[in-house]
């Protein structure tokens, strides 16, 4: 494992790197009980604990000081902040390294790994390599210069172009430069019950029209049209990504930052057709979680299920006979504006400061070739970000074109601040329904957790 010191003086961007920091050693404030790792005013013994385990680790991790064993073999750290691959990573690791004698992947994949990612930050003690998603936090990175361009590069050869404007938009448009290497993506998808779907007379709907159609007709029949999960907070956001990802203005984040566009202004087809949606629900829909729900829809209760890709495999394992599918929520009656949204599951990315580019770069190469993606994608039910790689999961038949044609719209959530709890706010305003409160609401903390960072 390596423990390395970052020297500001170093780099050209100061200022960012030091932003950077700022934004997790916020100021406590008054009678609070504060947490500078978590940037919140209180926390539970199980964010304790998570504390705890961090710094020891970190002790651990300062004791493994050295990053070439005494065999001469060069090691370095790979930073993953999942736990559900950790298995796939290892095999294909092993793969690696039996071609690479010379090098030696250490994976580290803690729970709750951005927190600890930031903790390190601080402790100027950074892994060699990440595997993170396209979301904010890389962007911060990206935007502190912590991370080694790949723009000129082979590594971004064949890779679909939304993926790397995905990585761009997260970086900023002050930031030139590709920092990620998109590796594995996700989709958010409509999962339905192909048997209910036939038995009602229906065909996939490719309007928002026929959508709403549908639902009406399940109604009608006695079956739960949209089956929800929304005592978790985070199944909120498969619905709002579906529906903003598509309506939302181009590059709304940015433009939300640099003050010119707002939630208000923009968002009230969002609210209006998502109020739509939850009129086709069922009872204790907000008393239901992720797993219960999906015991419940694999068990065939409800046509129609808000949820990601990665659902499928649990509920195939709950009910190997379900005969499902998948296709894209189709938000509008304009079939070309109808998109599949779409996001960087995983990307990987090199730290500047390490004592050994070229053996990163290595690692990241051969994740790239098509065995190992292949095998990634099969076992993590995933999709390849390469043009003309397409997944052949016959449960995914229903996007498959959507990738084939890169007609791909971005997570919205990824690009929205860190800190914001903007799952809880969207949780919040469908079960209360105060469409206009709602975007007020959205627009305030958004401002104000912009003026911390």
């Amino acid at each position: 494992m390596n423990t390395k010191t970052f020297t500001p003086t170093q780099d050209a961007n100061v200022n960012v790197y030091y932003n950077l920091r700022r934004k997790i050693l916020t100021r406590p404030r008054k009678g609070s009980i504060y947490c500078f790792l978590l940037g919140k005013e209180s926390f539970s013994m199980k964010q304790i604990l998570t504390i705890f385990l961090a710094f020891t680790s970190l002790l651990f991790m300062a004791s493994c000081n050295g990053e070439s064993s005494s065999d001469g073999v060069v090691e370095l750290e790979l930073f993953s902040n999942k736990t559900e691959n950790i298995n796939t990573y290892q095999k294909l690791i092993d793969q690696f390294e039996a071609e690479h004698e010379g090098i030696r992947i250490n994976l580290y994949a803690p729970p709750d790994a951005e927190t600890l990612l930031r903790t390190r930050l601080v402790k100027n003690d950074m892994p060699d390599m990440l595997a993170i998603g396209g979301n904010a936090l890389y962007g911060e990175l990206a935007q502190a210069n912590l991370l080694v361009d790949y723009e000129e590069t082979s590594l971004l050869d064949g890779i679909q172009p939304a993926y790397l404007e995905m990585v761009q938009e997260l970086q900023g448009p002050k930031q030139t430069g590709i920092y990620g290497v998109p590796f594995a993506a996700n989709a958010n998808t409509v999962i339905y019950n192909k048997t209910k779907l036939e038995e009602l007379g229906l065909d996939v709907p490719t309007t928002w029209e026929e959508f709403v159609a549908a639902l009406e007709i399940a109604k009608q029949a006695g079956e739960i049209p949209i089956y929800y999960t929304l005592q978790d907070a985070w199944t909120a956001l498969p619905l709002w990504n579906a529906v903003a990802g598509v309506l939302q203005p181009d590059e709304f984040a940015a433009q939300k930052t640099a003050g010119s566009l707002t939630f208000q202004a923009t968002h009230t087809e969002v609210t209006s057709k998502i109020q739509t949606l939850l009129d086709y629900g069922h009872d204790r829909m907000y008393g239901i979680g992720y797993d219960d729900g999906n015991r419940a829809f694999a068990q065939e209760n409800g046509l129609f299920y808000f949820q990601g890709n990665w659902a499928v495999p649990e509920l195939l394992t709950t009910n190997p006979n379900l005969d499902l599918g998948v296709f894209p929520l189709p938000v509008t009656d304009d079939t070309e504006q109808n998109k599949l949204v779409s996001g960087v599951d995983v990307l990987f990315a090199t730290l500047k400061d390490t004592n050994h580019p070229e053996e990163a770069k290595a690692f990241i190469s051969f994740m790239l070739e098509e065995a190992p993606a292949e095998q990634y994608m099969a076992e993590q039910s995933a999709f390849s970000v390469l043009e003309g790689v397409l997944t052949d999961d016959p449960y995914m038949e229903g996007i498959r074109e959507h990738f084939a044609q890169g007609n791909i719209a971005s997570f919205p959530d990824h690009f929205y601040l860190p800190g914001m709890g903007v799952e809880n706010m969207i949780q919040e305003f469908m079960y209360r329904g105060n469409e206009q409160d709602f975007l007020k609401r959205m627009d305030r903390e958004w401002d104000q957790t912009q003026l911390r960072y």
